[in-house]
């Protein structure tokens, strides 16, 4: 199954809540007026799209009906998805780990598949050949070390864990050098639960930057937030928290298909401009996909 197809059957919830009054609305267009574009807007924030962007797409989107003088439904819906892909696509959704060995540092607060996440990372990349090694850096909650053990052994990835209750930093460091000694390509780093207004947890998180700016200057590295997408709106506000102090390169949304929330991969994007890297549609390690703007635009749309 490709990723449009999947990315189809991830968004069902959200498709469901937004489809009929989308499909309604279009249908109905015959030309530009206030009443057509007060209903999209009041359907795309339902949606969790999220008002300000929903607000910018939309009065762009009476620009270019204005300007092209559209008159039927599929013209103004192809020229929203153009703009809602525009704001989607704000930089690149591949990763950078050319280096050996390259860092993924995957943060995020409790509970939004952190661990999970970093598991399917490392399936895909063994299946690429790259030699993986997972760094049990959730030193505080009780059986993350043994829930990652378990990913590693299902990856073929080395891991390097410590106590419970034990230094994240020191984790880490003792994980750069087992990578240096054993040849590993890419080291990914789990964390605690960071709660986004607990100072001595993101401070921990700078500890454990510091530790990899350290050992290893010249490293590619990832950060990778994890969100979790039911939760919406207030997604965003963890973001744009984690943003100011972790210098995040990507976003990594899970539970789409849980959700009818799936709009707010967009919000997220356009708000912070920082791209979303992958989703998780399942629960299979299959189901952690490598984004695609547009062809999500379109499967949200369609």
């Amino acid at each position: 199954m490709g990723f449009f197809e999947k990315i189809k059957e991830g968004l069902a919830k959200t498709k469901k809540n937004m489809s009929a009054q989308l499909n309604g609305i279009f249908a109905a267009f015959t030309g530009a007026n206030e009443e057509f574009f007060e209903e999209l807007e009041e359907t795309l924030i339902m949606a969790d799209i999220g008002v300000e962007t929903t607000m910018d797409a939309v009065e762009q989107l009476r620009e270019v009906t204005k300007r092209e003088g559209y008159r039927h439904g599929e013209d103004i819906k192809n020229a929203l998805i153009d703009i809602l892909t525009d704001k989607i696509n704000v930089g690149d959704t591949s990763l950078k780990l050319e280096t050996k060995p390259s860092v993924i540092l995957v943060i995020g607060v409790n509970g939004v598949g952190k661990t999970t996440t970093i598991g399917k990372l490392a399936v895909k990349m063994h299946a690429e050949g790259k030699k993986v090694l997972l760094c049990a850096g959730d030193t505080f909650r009780a059986a993350a070390a043994e829930q990652l053990a378990i990913w590693a052994d299902r990856a073929g990835a080395d891991i390097v864990r410590h106590e419970e209750n034990s230094d994240p930093a020191a984790v880490v460091f003792d994980g750069i050098a087992a990578a240096k000694a054993r040849g590993a390509d890419v080291i990914i780093c789990d964390t605690a639960g960071r709660l986004h207004n607990k100072s001595n947890l993101m401070n921990e998180l700078g500890k454990i930057s510091r530790v990899i700016d350290r050992e290893l200057p010249e490293a590619d590295r990832e950060t990778l937030l994890v969100i979790d997408a039911t939760t919406g709106q207030n997604g965003l506000i963890q973001a744009r928290e984690f943003k100011d102090v972790a210098g995040i390169t990507g976003l990594v949304l899970t539970k789409l298909d849980g959700t009818a929330k799936g709009g707010i991969a967009l919000a997220i994007s356009d708000q912070l401009q920082v791209p979303v890297k992958y989703i998780g549609v399942g629960e299979k390690a299959d189901d952690l996909m490598e984004f695609e703007g547009r062809k999500f635009v379109e499967a949200l749309m369609e």
